[in-house]
Parts: C-alpha cells; structure tokens; sequence
C-alpha cells in the first residue's frame, strides 16, 4: 500500500480487501488485494496470497528431493529442542504492470474548468515526478534576443545533472504550458526579457500554477530539491 501510494496514488482510491475463506485457493491459508478505485469501480491492482509450503512440498514430492531448510536455531515443535528442519512458506505478490500504468494514469488526469469564458481551463497529467517522462520543460518566451541560446543552456545543465529537460519554443506561452500539462511535466522554466537584466527565469508548476523568479544558476538545484520533496 505504502509503495502505490508513493508513485502517486490517493489514499482515497486505495484500500485493502481480505479474501473470504471461499474465495481461497486449496494451497492458500489467506489472500489480500489491493484494490483501486477505476472509473468503473473498486478492482484488483495487486494480490498478495499465503500459499503456505505447499509449493515446496509439491515440488519435493515430484522430483522426490528434500527441499526442507534447516533452522539451528529455532525451536522444533515435535521435540521442543533447538535445531528444525522446516519447509519454507511462500508469500506471492502478484502485480501487473499493466493494470498499474491504467491505476497511475487514472489517478493523474484532470480536467478543470476555467472561468464562464472558458479562460483557465485545462487538462492535466498530474503524474508523480519521478514518473513524468519529462520533469523540466524550458520554453523561450520569444524565438529572438538570445532567449532561445540561454534556453538551450539551461536544457543542457539539466542533462548534464541526470534530469530529463525539453526545449520547447513552438506556440504561445499559454499553449505550451498547456502541452506540459497534458503529458505530465511537472515543472517549466521560461526564459523572458527579464532575464539578460537581472539572470532570473520564470518557474511554473503544473499542479497549482504557481509561478516565482528564480536564479538561472540555481534552476537544476531547485527542480532537484523539488522532485526530492515528492
């Protein structure tokens, strides 16, 4: 449960389901799913099930091989004494990656509605940063007065630092912004005229929209330090 919820899943699609004892295999002595909350309802994203030693047991009855693990330590329940040849239970997780990028994507998309004019409006992939395939877009606000040479640099530093950046200079501002949202890249960096005067960008951050000046030295630091808080 811990690990679904730290690639991005809300506590409120996830919950823990106890199998009835007819619903258990004849191996197993007690099954768990976690199941996430589709858009058409609660289903299965992992099981987790106790197959007890039947496994092993079976397969030393097959092959006709001792497949028992001696415990010096532990107590044999037959003598009471130290020392106890045990067969292994089996704990199986079972998750399908399938059905955990449909659960992530699930989770991660938005629609929200702008003003009565429609301003505002959007479609949003609010993907875990570590999941987004790009984690920084760094957008020129103008393809002129050098705003695109110091994008480059930027995108360049980041590559450099190991964090996935996009240059991207097509469009508008807005519609940019707009496609960063739509595939999830959790933070942009736009280079503008204010930055030959003062070496500051503009941050954007996709899931509230909030915007801040920052250094243009510090910006892989700060992304770097903003994935990390995630």
């Amino acid at each position: 449960m811990a690990w679904w919820r730290s690639v991005g899943l809300r506590e409120e699609n996830l919950r823990l389901r106890n199998h009835d004892a007819d619903e258990l295999a004849h191996y197993s002595d007690g099954c768990f799913d976690v199941e996430y909350k589709f858009p058409w309802g609660f289903d299965e994203l992992e099981g987790i099930a106790s197959r007890t030693d039947y496994d092993l047991k079976a397969h030393s009855a097959g092959s006709g091989k001792k497949l028992t693990y001696f415990d010096p330590e532990a107590i044999n329940p037959e003598t009471g004494k130290p020392g106890w040849h045990l067969v292994p239970h089996v704990v199986e997780p079972a998750a399908g990656a399938t059905r955990g990028t449909l659960a992530i994507l699930c989770d991660a998309y938005g629609e929200e509605e702008g003003d009565e004019e429609g301003k505002g409006a959007r479609t949003v992939l609010r993907l875990h940063p570590r999941l987004a395939p790009i984690k920084a877009g760094v957008l020129p606000l103008v393809k002129k007065d050098g705003m695109p040479e110091v994008a480059r640099e930027i995108v360049e530093e980041f590559l450099k630092n190991g964090i996935n950046a996009k240059y991207d200079e097509q469009h508008s501002i807005g519609r940019r912004y707009s496609r960063h949202d739509e595939v999830g890249t959790p933070y942009c960096l736009t280079v503008d005229g204010q930055t030959a005067d003062d070496g500051t960008v503009t941050i954007r951050y996709r899931d509230d929209r909030r915007q801040e000046r920052i250094k243009v030295e510090a910006a892989v630091e700060v992304v770097r330090e903003a994935l990390a808080r995630r």
